[in-house]
Formats: C-alpha cells, sequence, structure tokens
C-alpha cells in the first residue's frame, strides 16, 4: 500500500527550505555589507549585477534577477524538478535579500581588504550551504551545478573560480581599477576554498585498511560495535608467502580512533594502514544524487 506521508521526505523538504533560506541569506548579506559598498566585484552573476548597477541606475537586486533568467531557462531541462524549483525560489530570494540587507544593516567601507575577506567567508558559507542541498542562487552558481554534471572530477568551488575570472575582468574594464580585480580575486578564492571545503566536509570519511591472519573474526567485531560493513580480500604475504586476509572498511572521522582500537584489541598483530576519502558513496554515507 503507497504510503500517503513519507516523513522522509517531509523531513528532507524541511531541510531544503532552512537551507535555501539561511544559504541565500548569507549571500545577500554579503554583496550589500562587504561587496557592493567597496565596488568589488565577487564574480558570477552578483558580480556582473555590481558592475552594470554602477553604470546604469538599476539597482543590483533588478540586475541580479534580469541576468538569471535566461540561465534558468537553460537549466530547466538539465536540473531535476525538486533543485529547479528551489534554485529559483533562491534566485528570487537572493533579490529580496540584497535589498533587506541594505536597508537593515551597515555597510562596512573602512578597509577594502578586510571587506573582500569577509565579503568572501560568507559568501562561501552561504553557496556552501546551498550547494550542499542541490541548489544554487542562480547565475554562475547554477552554471557550475550544470557543468558539474559534465566535469564530475572538478571541484565544485574551482569550476567557480574560472567562471567568475571572466566576470572580474569585465568589471576592471567598467570600473577601471586595477584593485577591484585584486580584491575580487582575495573574495572568489576565499569563497571558493571554503565551497570546496563545506563539500568534501559532508562526506569526508578513513578507509580502513587491515591486513591480518583474522579476517573473520575482525569483521564480527567491526559489524558488532562499529555498525560498519567490510570486505575481506584474499591475499599472500609478499615475504612470507603466508596465507592473509585484507579487511577493508569504511568510518567517519569522529570514531576513528575507537575503530582502530578494536582492531587491535582483536590482532595485535595485524598491519593497519588508513587513508583520506573525499566523498563515499552507500549505506551510512551519502545514499545518491540529489535531483
Amino acid at each position: 500500500m503507497k504510503r500517503l506521508f513519507d516523513p522522509s521526505s517531509a523531513k528532507n523538504f524541511l531541510i531544503d527550505v532552512v537551507f535555501t533560506i539561511i544559504g541565500t541569506a548569507l549571500v545577500g548579506a554579503a554583496l550589500s555589507v562587504f561587496i557592493e559598498p567597496n565596488d568589488i566585484a565577487p564574480g558570477g552573476v552578483s558580480g556582473l549585477a555590481i558592475a552594470l548597477a554602477y553604470i546604469t541606475p538599476i539597482r543590483v537586486s533588478i540586475w541580479t534577477l534580469a541576468l538569471n533568467i535566461p540561465l534558468l531557462l537553460c537549466a530547466w531541462r538539465i536540473l531535476g524538478k525538486r533543485s529547479l524549483i528551489f534554485t529559483l525560489i533562491s534566485t528570487v530570494l537572493l533579490s529580496v535579500f540584497i535589498d533587506l540587507s541594505a536597508a537593515f544593516l551597515p555597510a562596512y567601507t573602512n578597509n577594502p581588504l578586510l571587506a573582500a575577506c569577509c565579503g568572501g567567508v560568507v559568501t562561501g558559507l552561504g553557496i556552501g550551504m546551498l550547494f550542499l542541498r542541490g541548489i544554487s542562487t542562480g547565475g554562475t552558481d547554477l552554471l557550475a551545478l550544470l557543468l558539474k554534471r559534465v566535469f564530475p572530477n572538478i571541484p565544485s568551488g574551482t569550476l567557480l573560480m574560472i567562471i567568475d575570472a571572466t566576470v572580474v575582468a569585465i568589471a576592471v574594464l567598467i570600473f577601471r581599477d586595477i584593485e577591484v580585480a585584486l580584491y575580487s580575486a582575495i573574495t572568489i578564492f576565499i569563497s571558493s576554498k571554503l565551497i570546496d571545503a563545506m563539500a568534501q566536509g559532508v562526506d569526508y570519511a578513513k578507509v580502513i585498511y587491515v591486513v591480518t591472519d583474522r579476517g573473520d573474526k575482525v569483521t564480527e567485531v567491526l559489524n558488532t560495535y562499529t555498525d560498519r560493513g567490510s570486505t575481506i580480500i584474499p591475499a599472500i604475504g609478499g615475504y612470507t608467502k603466508d596465507n592473509k586476509q585484507v579487511v577493508i572498511t569504511v568510518t567517519r572521522r569522529n570514531v576513528l580512533s575507537q575503530t582502530l582500537r578494536l582492531i587491535k584489541q582483536t590482532d595485535p598483530a595485524a598491519f593497519t594502514f588508513v587513508m583520506d576519502s573525499t566523498e563515499v558513496h552507500g549505506e551510512g554515507f551519502k545514499l545518491d544524487e540529489l535531483n
């Protein structure tokens, strides 16, 4: 019988809404408080909107919305329905939050370098939150999400940094000030690195390899006390030529020391080494891609 109400779907929807509001509010605040008052072009549609607003009487929020419409039209067939809906909501909310932040938050203009750094941090936090849910604020954020599907091995922040460099070059021509490029580069670099750190941090895990004579026992202990699965691979010792087993398991960073202690207690003679994994798919980690 089909369930009329799925609690997990409701939970995910609520998380999407919260991340969309907070993430978009952070980006809007960064633009109004730190970036626009200091004539910094943070790349993307926001940076292009700031540059165009500088030479026209049209507000940044209006330019942001107008420039996003063509990208949304191009992306509606590629993005999943859920991602497109929330991206559209985020795009509209960004224009709203830009105006609200400008009206209620004081602009910081004392130190352009500090403004560039703070703007990069706040922007990176906001976009990073949205990217974690497969959402964007439109513009080149949306373009980066689309390119991510074509170039899955390139980090999202790196894609944004490449795209934004072009916008910064245009802004330099409009503002006629090389410092615009320098401060913008700082903002873009900080925000892109923060986005990558947030994206990798969600799936960041430790892969443990255990070379042991007691693979069955090690696996039993791991299954019992860590609630993590494991894989056993038959092996032969390169020096001793004895039959060995390699037990492979993946765990979170916060329980790594406890897992290693269990392995050591089970087989003190085991040879164990640990490697980093920045993305893990499967039970207990990322189950599937966001649609």
